[in-house]
């Protein structure tokens, strides 16, 4: 039995899918939501935006805010609890560097659907890079 989860999300439906996959398969685990936000790059046109913020930190923690009321929304239906966390940086290493401190992770096949190709070309497969070089045994919700 698991007792510790990571679900990375970002404000997709295969993001909701995989946290409603760890709660309703795991009642007894800690379920821990975490969202990256992306570094501030020249290809990451969203992320600029946090260099205007005063603070990055509270910059990253409101753009992660209603990622988070859709966790607890999923969350509440299931009358289950959950924690959040905000990253800043590349996703899927964000997720590799938490990866030791969860028994496994669970994640959405697909996040934010912008051009795959694009997206496979600027910052890779977050599913398939995290499957890859995880510590941890990762499950890839559909």
């Amino acid at each position: 039995m698991l007792s510790q989860i990571l679900v990375p999300m970002d404000d997709s439906d295969p993001a909701s899918h995989a946290l409603e996959y760890a709660l309703d398969n795991h009642p007894d685990a800690e379920v821990t939501v975490l969202h990256v936000v992306g570094v501030p790059s020249m290809m990451m046109g969203d992320a600029v935006g946090l260099t205007l913020e005063g603070d990055i930190s509270e910059g990253a923690a409101d753009r992660a805010e209603p990622v988070f009321d859709r966790a607890h929304e999923v969350a509440d239906e299931r009358d289950r609890e959950i924690r959040t966390i905000v990253g800043v940086g590349h996703p899927a290493r964000n997720i590799i560097d938490r990866a030791d401190d969860y028994e496994t992770i669970v994640l959405g096949a697909h996040g934010k659907d912008w051009n795959r190709a694009t997206r496979r070309f600027l910052v890779g497969n977050v599913a398939e890079t995290v499957s890859k070089r995880s510590p941890v045994p990762v499950t890839i919700v559909r």
